[in-house]
């Protein structure tokens, strides 16, 4: 029986975390455990799982690691030890498809879908320049885009900054017109006060959804904010387990769910999370503005998921200098966008080859940490 005999940790440029494993019988598995700015802590919680939970055993029986590693511990939940979970999760499933010869969706029951849409991010976190970015992201054959609606926004803003936000949005519709689609990430910047008039005033230029309108914690206010707008209501890449989803789809307000396939769990809870979000008539698009792995093991979940409607990719996104998601594939063809769409990996496992030495060789210490924002009163705004 083969048996985990070890991994290795790389924190890489630009701020992802990857983790491998090896098995007895050669087998190398590959994961993506990362809570952005926070690679130094979710590693130490990695080392501790694998070191109490894993090291020496069969890496087969995931269901039965997954809670080991969930329940095992009287403290669960939350970004760091989810995170830690997720990207450990994705490296065994890595690890069955290989052994098996098979892409880790044949595994789960087989592909419902061949391929899925995908977007591409403008704007940056400080929206800016959006119709240009716009347009050139269409001729480069997208056909969905997502921007932030605003920079940082107080309780209470006046009419100018919300005519702002409302005239970007116009500005990228005006440029692609109406068969592209355009996401807005409210980012949790805004709070309900303000949440409510903005989705209102953005909803004649139809966005294919306003995202975060608030923060998580304020999920409650998801009612009110629906009752001021048509949009399509997106959340959930701040939730971390079926727990804290179950809550939100019973207020039954949320059109689509965003979990984190680094955050939440990974393939074995997120795959829960999908099903159940399909029981409630809701659309699964898995957030993902981070590396290959994380990216590969989305499209693992999307190609079982029939309620997946499209899928957030990070190529080319604000936080790729120096450093992008092609850079650590030994073929990068593997995601290839064609149309807007992208294939549903072939290879076993997560269908995806990392080039080690590059790996290595952009290993080290990595000091990505979001801004701290501020209002004008000198008070923290939200980024």
């Amino acid at each position: 029986m083969p048996r985990i005999t070890e991994y290795e940790l790389y924190e890489v440029p630009p701020r992802w975390l990857f983790l491998r494993i090896e098995t007895s019988d050669g087998r190398v598995g590959w994961g993506e455990p990362i809570v952005e700015g926070r690679a130094h802590t979710v590693r130490g919680a990695v080392e501790e799982l694998l070191d109490t939970c894993l090291v020496g055993e069969d890496p087969d029986p995931i269901a039965d690691h997954w809670q080991a590693m969930y329940r095992g511990g009287f403290y669960r939940g939350g970004p760091v030890l989810m995170s830690a979970i997720a990207g450990i999760d994705q490296a065994l499933w890595d690890l069955k498809g290989k052994s098996f010869g098979a892409p880790v969706y044949e595994l789960l029951g087989g592909p419902v879908r061949e391929k899925i849409r995908v977007y591409q991010w403008i704007g940056g976190d400080r929206p800016a320049d959006v119709g240009e970015a716009a347009a050139e992201k269409v001729a480069q054959g997208f056909s969905a885009l997502k921007m932030n609606a605003t920079p940082e926004f107080g309780r209470i803003k006046n009419p100018a900054a919300v005519a702002d936000a409302v005239a970007r949005l116009r500005e990228v519709r005006e440029r692609v017109g109406p068969e592209v689609d355009v996401g807005v990430d409210f980012h949790g910047r805004v709070a309900k006060s303000m949440a409510k008039r903005l989705a209102a005033k953005l909803e004649p230029h139809e966005p294919m959804f306003v995202e975060e309108p608030v923060l998580p914690e304020h999920n409650e206010a998801l009612s009110e904010i629906a009752a001021h707008t048509s949009t399509p209501i997106a959340t959930g890449e701040r939730m971390y387990s079926r727990w804290e989803f179950k809550e939100l789809f019973e207020q039954g307000v949320v059109d689509v769910i965003q979990p984190d396939l680094s955050h939440a769990g990974g393939i074995t809870e997120v795959t829960k999370i999908a099903a159940m979000a399909e029981a409630y008539d809701v659309a699964l698009a898995p957030h993902c503005p981070l590396g290959p792995i994380a990216l590969a093991s989305c499209l693992q979940v999307d190609g079982v998921a029939s309620n997946a409607f499209i899928q957030e990719q990070s190529l080319g996104i604000h936080y790729n200098e120096g450093s992008d998601v092609l850079d650590y594939l030994a073929d990068p063809a593997v995601f290839a966008y064609e149309e807007g769409f992208v294939d549903l990996p072939e290879g076993p496992g997560l269908g995806i080859e990392i080039d080690e030495d590059v790996v290595a060789e952009r290993a080290g210490a990595v000091d990505w940490h979001n801004p701290v924002w501020r209002h004008d009163d000198g008070t923290v705004a939200e980024w």
